[in-house]
């Protein structure tokens, strides 16, 4: 009688545990949604101390996150987001420009979408990429299954759908073009809404990226009018707008938070709210009490919001945590957090923060982390740099700042803390070293043409490496015919025979080269590198590429010039130029590669 007791109870507890093994197996892995903003700092919110502009819903968010005060990003917005997506940082990886080539993401890097697209979720992205608009670089190359987004770094950029101005947009839907009715915000959240809903059932990656509150400052009426009166009399327009824009942001973050409970998945879905560098607009109003603002080395350049909330992660609360994090934790930390499955095979820079976020870790290291505004056709040493560990900024090795004492950076210290000063500026060096050691400068994005995933590619004078400056990376550019001249880096990734055709616009934008239009005088205006009156007509197009180097008239109302040839597989550099009748070089503001039969 005992041994069938026991032997009944042996079977009951073996049939218990394989129902907690399948109850374990049965609980969906967290959901993810990142929402990220562009060229809005720390200031620009009402939680963070702003009077004046409006964000309601994000500071509700704010009140019930995990907000950690002390998060740094890169200084401008491609590099931020070249870090963000592969946990290291952005000058080994490509991304230390915002055009030039140097915004493409190399393609032997893994990034976030791919790691979560591995371990069984579904992604998307709506809004700003800026990471590569050609093959193999654009987001759904990389780990992304649904895609609404613009082209380069936002609207009117030489990537972007010709003419786009925030309202009823054309972007590319999963690598095709498709006008969408309404304010682009509006549409990228709407985008993101249906994605939720669809995949409400499995584990997702939603990642909004707006391409608001960056400049043009274009909005609804609505949104400008609530800036109006005698509280934002001594504001600037430019501000009002930007302040207008990020209002929007939080109107559509209010439908996000009101989606996922409707759905009921709230609790089991970890919601990021951050942006990708200092404030564009806002430092004049307010700043958060730092120093400079996007594109600057001093705090205000790269310290921004990082608020997250998971309730079934028990990340709620509204708890600070001040230590010293930056962009490249994010996707250790969802490796770390989530048991994510990735052996990564370069090193990380990033650490996981779930130790601070699970509050385990008492003693978290004091790192020293290195951020810099490159925005050069190579990667330049001591060029706009800071070092910070927890209690110090070294910024041009020139300055010293206590940051515990001197938010601000007002009091440069470094004759009284020489020892502190060297200590940090060896880390630099050795830092430094790191990037000579992985050859950075020696390598280039190649963008692939003649693939039947992208045929024809779409190449823009966003995308040309450089020398020196110049404004041919925007529309504008091609409007004024902003000279200057460079090279693509083009890899034919098939023997065959090629049509390339060399355009100053866009096809979509059915204009001729020497095509003259209203919004010519405009963007003059616009674009000073190209004052009213520079440019003469347009008399020949020239191409080398290969072993194509030849030149061809351009006729009277000819759209574009198309040169044929066959053409090996391999890697070159492309020169696509459009020359006046002074014998002045302009790019091929837009370049056409089309692999034939």
């Amino acid at each position: 009688m005992r041994k069938r007791i026991s032997l009944l109870f042996l079977v009951l507890i073996a049939i218990f545990s394989s129902f907690d093994r399948l109850s374990a197996q049965s609980k969906q892995k967290p959901n993810v949604i990142i929402v990220i903003t562009d060229d809005q700092g720390k200031g620009d919110l009402a939680c963070e101390g702003n009077k004046f502009v409006k964000t309601p819903n994000i500071d509700k968010f704010y009140s019930d996150a995990v907000r950690f005060t002390n998060y740094h990003v890169s200084t401008t917005c491609a590099p931020t987001r070249g870090a963000i997506m592969t946990g290291r940082h952005s000058n080994r990886v490509n991304v230390f420009h915002t055009i030039n080539g140097r915004s493409i993401l190399f393609e032997d890097e893994v990034t976030l979408p791919q790691i979560f697209a591995q371990n069984g979720y579904t992604n998307a992205m709506f809004g700003k990429w800026h990471l590569g608009d050609n093959y193999p670089f654009r987001p759904e190359d990389r780990g992304f299954h649904e895609v609404i987004r613009h082209g380069g770094g936002g609207a009117g950029q030489g990537p972007d759908y010709w003419g786009n101005d925030y309202f009823d947009d054309t972007y590319w839907h999963n690598s095709k073009m498709e006008k969408y009715d309404g304010y682009c915000s509006d549409v990228f959240f709407n985008g993101a809404l249906d994605f939720i809903e669809t995949n409400k059932d499995k584990p997702f990656f939603c990642y909004i990226s707006t391409n608001a509150p960056h400049s043009p400052y274009n909005l609804p009426k609505n949104y400008f009018d609530l800036y109006q009166g005698k509280k934002y009399k001594d504001i600037n327009e430019r501000t009002l707008r930007f302040y207008g824009m990020i209002t929007n942001i939080d109107d559509n973050f209010k439908k996000l938070e009101d989606k996922l409970d409707d759905l009921g998945i709230a609790d089991n879905t970890i919601v990021i709210f951050t942006t990708d560098n200092g404030t564009a607009a806002g430092r004049s109003v307010y700043n958060a009490g730092l120093k400079g603002g996007k594109g600057s080395q001093y705090e205000g350049g790269h310290r921004v919001p990082l608020y997250i909330r998971w309730p079934d992660g028990k990340l709620t609360g509204g708890k600070d945590i001040d230590e010293l994090v930056a962009h490249y934790d994010l996707l250790p930390t969802f490796v770390d957090l989530l048991g994510l499955d990735f052996n990564p095979v370069k090193k990380l820079d990033g650490k996981s923060l779930t130790p601070l976020l699970e509050a385990k870790n008492d003693t978290w290291e004091n790192r020293i982390l290195y951020m810099d505004t490159q925005r050069e056709q190579n990667l330049i040493k001591y060029r706009k740099y800071t070092v910070m560990d927890k209690d110090w900024r070294l910024v041009d090795g020139k300055e010293l700042y206590n940051i515990n004492t001197d938010l601000g950076q007002e009091n440069n210290i470094i004759s009284a803390h020489p020892e502190v000063a060297e200590r940090l500026g060896v880390g630099y060096e050795s830092w430094w070293q790191s990037f000579v050691d992985e050859k950075v400068n020696e390598r280039y994005a190649y963008i692939k043409v003649g693939s039947p995933k992208e045929n024809p590619s779409r190449i823009s004078a966003h995308d040309m490496i450089v020398g020196k400056y110049s404004g041919s990376w925007h529309q504008n550019g091609a409007i004024t015919g902003t000279r200057a001249g460079g090279k693509w880096k083009i890899e034919f990734v098939e023997d065959g025979d090629y049509k390339i055709s060399l355009r100053r616009f866009p096809r979509e934008s059915n204009l001729a080269i020497n095509a003259t239009f209203p919004a010519q005088e405009k963007a003059i205006e616009y674009d000073k590198t190209s004052p009213a009156g520079v440019k003469s007509d347009f008399k020949e197009a020239f191409l080398y590429v290969a072993n194509i180097s030849k030149t061809l008239e351009i006729k009277a109302d000819q759209d574009e010039v198309t040169f044929t040839g066959k053409i090996p597989a391999g890697k070159y550099d492309m020169e696509a130029q459009l020359i006046d009748e002074l014998g002045r070089v302009h790019p091929a503001y837009y370049v056409y590669v089309e692999k034939i039969n």
